[in-house]
């Protein structure tokens, strides 16, 4: 009813404008109206982005540098001791890694292939230290050959081994042939081992590369061996070997004992005639390999200027000559 009332030809002369609703907000929010008076209003913004909605003030507080710290000489030089140690460490465990893989291949030998004789069981603390295939290394012309000289050298260790008993025997009949016994030990020891290497791997080697000097080594050092088994066939008393004229004097005081010895001593003429046999057997085909001893010194001077031991024991004379003159 109250619009009904109003009265619009009213005088308004009388009429308060300080009472106008518009103004007495603005005089009791208690703001300056010039703050929020704005001459230059953007209104597309203002649109746009809505209402603006004031930032939280948080408490400026004043920047704080942090001052720099240099590390001491003491932690500098521990830390660069311990990277000298991580150091070290690493070399030494690539040097035995080095090393391990050094003993392996020379374990393998000279071939890359791991060695197989002689043929033990993996459980023996003694590894095989050659390698040897008959099949793979000899060709097919020498082949036969190389096998008779291996089958010869494993009969005259068991000769040898025959012998040990026999002298074994003579000794516990008649104690005046100690020393044969004592003999009959050392040439087993000795001979068994050293023929292998002496004569048996230069004619495997001269077979399986054609070398000259392993040719001329064996015929050197197995010419030896037929003069010893020759020795041994005979039997000179006190040598320590069952021949036939040991065999012969001990049938004499026992017969038990003169048979084993005349075994033996068949066994040392086998042995003696085997090696004649393939020792020209050996000169014949060595005479269509090519091999000469011109051939034979120079794989010599070649093999002891490229030895690894020969060269530092070069230097080390060098060295201490050297050092003496100095």
């Amino acid at each position: 009813m109250s619009e009904v009332d109003n009265n619009p030809f009213a005088d308004t002369s009388n009429v308060n404008p300080f009472q106008d609703p518009s103004v007495t907000q603005l005089t009791n929010t208690g703001v300056d109206p010039v703050n929020l008076y704005n001459p230059f209003p953007d209104h597309s913004t203002e649109s746009l982005a809505g209402p603006t909605i004031p930032a939280s003030r948080a408490p400026s507080q004043p920047a704080v540098l942090q001052p720099s710290t240099e590390p001491s000489p003491q932690t500098t030089a521990a830390a660069a001791q311990a990277d000298l140690l991580r150091q070290q460490e690493e070399l030494e465990r690539k040097a035995a890694e080095l090393e391990r893989r050094e003993q392996e291949l020379q374990s393998r030998g000279p071939t890359g292939k791991e060695n197989n004789w002689p043929p033990l069981p993996s459980f023996f603390p003694i590894k095989p230290c050659f390698y040897q295939d008959f099949s793979e290394d000899i060709p097919v012309e020498h082949r036969r050959v190389c096998k008779m000289i291996y089958y010869l050298w494993m009969f005259s260790g068991v000769t040898l081994f025959l012998n040990l008993l026999a002298c074994l025997a003579y000794f516990t009949t008649d104690s005046n042939h100690g020393v044969d016994f004592g003999l009959s030990i050392l040439w087993l020891i000795l001979f068994t081992p050293c023929s292998f290497l002496c004569w048996y791997r230069p004619i495997y080697r001269a077979f399986k590369s054609d070398s000259s000097f392993s040719f001329f080594s064996f015929f050197f050092v197995f010419f030896c061996q037929v003069v010893i088994f020759i020795i041994q066939a005979v039997g000179i008393p006190g040598w320590g070997n069952s021949g036939w004229i040991t065999s012969i004097s001990a049938i004499s005081t026992n017969k038990a004992v003169g048979a084993i010895m005349t075994l033996v001593a068949c066994f040392f003429t086998i042995c003696a005639v085997l090696s004649i046999i393939l020792l020209k057997m050996v000169h014949a085909q060595f005479r269509h390999t090519g091999a000469s001893f011109q051939k034979a010194q120079q794989e010599f001077s070649q093999g002891v200027v490229s030895n690894k031991n020969f060269q530092s024991a070069a230097t080390s004379a060098a060295h201490g000559v050297f050092q003496a003159n100095n």
